[in-house]
């Protein structure tokens, strides 16, 4: 199983090309084996983006959202109470943005990997 961070969801269904092959051919590993997890704080750091017109999708968001449902390769993880509070004990020096945090998080409660492009996340 693998957690894709916000960016790597979108480009994965958005077919964007920046997206690593690396990435491509872990997600459709994952795919395959119907275990691709996305944090739902994902979906509202996505809703927010679309709101201030900072990306557009193909489709709107509850729609997007819903084919990605429907795929059955998804696993959608709740922001929990162990979750909400794992941000805490994360470096000051990672990313101070939220939802960031809460996905790093995400990711680390339930122990698999996090597809991210982002370096200080990666560091």
């Amino acid at each position: 199983m693998i957690l894709l961070d916000t960016h790597a969801l979108i480009w994965w269904r958005e077919a964007d090309t920046r997206l690593s092959q690396r990435a491509q051919t872990a997600i459709a590993d994952e795919e395959r084996a119907g275990m691709i997890a996305v944090s739902a704080f994902s979906f509202w750091e996505i809703a927010l983006l679309v709101k201030r017109h900072r990306l557009k999708l193909s489709c709107n968001v509850a729609k997007w959202i819903s084919v990605i449902e429907a795929l059955g390769c998804t696993l959608f993880v709740p922001v929990d109470a162990n979750i909400a509070v794992a941000p805490i004990e994360l470096p000051a020096g990672l990313h101070q943005d939220p939802a960031d945090r809460i996905i790093v998080a995400t990711a680390m409660t339930m122990n698999i990997p996090l597809v991210t492009v982002d370096r200080k996340i990666r560091a």
